[in-house]
């Protein structure tokens, strides 16, 4: 496999901006979506350039392939990042399982416990055991596409976390991401990575809580400078207490959310609003311009929802994420209960502890 060829699996705003970047790196990056989302990629398909600016460099790259075929975008690389948000999982895996080899690493960037699906699909769909899962905590840019072949990277994230699946090979997947994004931190396994991801503390609360100030506006405002206040933030501190309690029920010490936001270099050390309203990356940001957001649409079935489910199974309460999984269903009149992603789902349900830490290093049952 070529040892600097790097596959980005998708088309959006953080996989342009990666492929981008990376290309510029010195890598030589195959950039594959998925065919029902062609027309993501459609701009660049001839030209294979991306334009990019802001913070990590500007340019034009010119990347090495751009396909939505399966068998071409996966035949090379051993590292390849999956970059779409957490209801695109499924499909993707899917698409990949008859086309990955052994050896070849798939990292979701971030995941939310979306390694653990991807690995159970990959297993019934016959895909060679030795395929490796990994996942990492957030996003590895705060960036946009401002055009169809322009990316804007408003700030580079330090020191993603990183779990592996199994963790046997962590050390392995970690010298492969951390060539490309320094600082790369390995969590215990990928159910604690799946925990440690910031987007689901914040996104649900801070929406909801400013619903109609979106609604009105249609996102005309900072969302994190104007929209995160003192209350917005207590409610997330909440949402936060749950998870951490989720985790330490499994075993696992994470940092609370102030710090998570401020290890990751988006802001001052501080309480969460010092930090927050400290940022030069997220008070560049505005609201979403819509309640029907994938601040909710993912960040509460694939995040909220299914750590509340996570804290069921080990006799963690969860009142507060269960109270916004909710209310939002009611403010978008969708069940997200019935649409988050589940236990079974992740091919851990009904494990004990034990269990769940055998298989998590492992890759293996009982």
């Amino acid at each position: 496999m070529a040892s600097q060829g790097i596959t980005i699996l998708g088309g959006g705003n953080t996989a342009f901006s990666v492929a981008a970047n990376l290309q510029m790196a010195g890598a030589a990056v195959t950039l594959c979506e998925i065919p029902s989302f062609a027309h993501m990629v459609e701009p660049i398909l001839e030209s294979r350039q991306i334009d990019l600016d802001g913070v990590a460099g500007q340019g034009t790259a010119t990347l090495e392939c751009v396909t939505t075929d399966f068998s071409v975008g996966l035949s090379e690389n051993e590292l390849n990042l999956l970059i779409i948000p957490a209801y695109g999982h499924r499909a993707f895996a899917e698409a990949c399982a008859p086309y990955l080899s052994s050896g070849q690493v798939v990292v979701l960037m971030p995941g939310t416990l979306g390694s653990l699906e991807f690995a159970r699909i990959l297993h019934e769909a016959g895909a060679p055991p030795d395929i490796v899962l990994a996942e990492t905590d957030t996003a590895p840019y705060v960036c946009r596409k401002m055009t169809p072949t322009l990316a804007h990277i408003w700030g580079v994230v330090g020191g993603m976390g990183l779990g592996v699946y199994p963790g046997s090979e962590s050390e392995r997947v970690r010298q492969l991401v951390d060539r490309w994004f320094p600082g790369v931190q390995l969590y215990d396994h990928v159910v604690a990575c799946g925990l440690a991801a910031m987007n689901p503390v914040v996104h649900p609360a801070g929406v909801l809580l400013n619903a109609g100030r979106i609604e009105y506006s249609e996102g005309d405002f900072y969302f994190y400078k104007e929209g995160i206040t003192p209350g917005v933030c207590q409610l997330i501190e909440q949402v936060d207490a749950e998870r951490l309690a989720v985790a330490a029920a499994l075993g696992v010490s994470l940092i609370p959310v102030d710090e998570a936001f401020h290890a990751a270099g988006f802001g001052p050390r501080g309480t969460l609003l010092e930090t927050i309203h400290g940022s030069e990356m997220l008070t560049q940001l505005r609201a979403p311009g819509a309640l029907d957001t994938r601040w909710l649409t993912e960040d509460v079935p694939y995040g909220l929802a299914a750590w509340s489910a996570l804290g069921q199974q080990y006799d963690v309460a969860c009142p507060t994420m269960d109270s916004l999984v909710d209310s939002i269903s009611t403010l978008l009149g969708r069940d997200f209960r019935a649409e988050r992603r589940t236990l079974a789902d992740l091919g851990i349900e009904g494990l004990a502890r034990e269990q769940l830490e055998s298989y998590l290093a492992t890759g293996h049952g009982d």
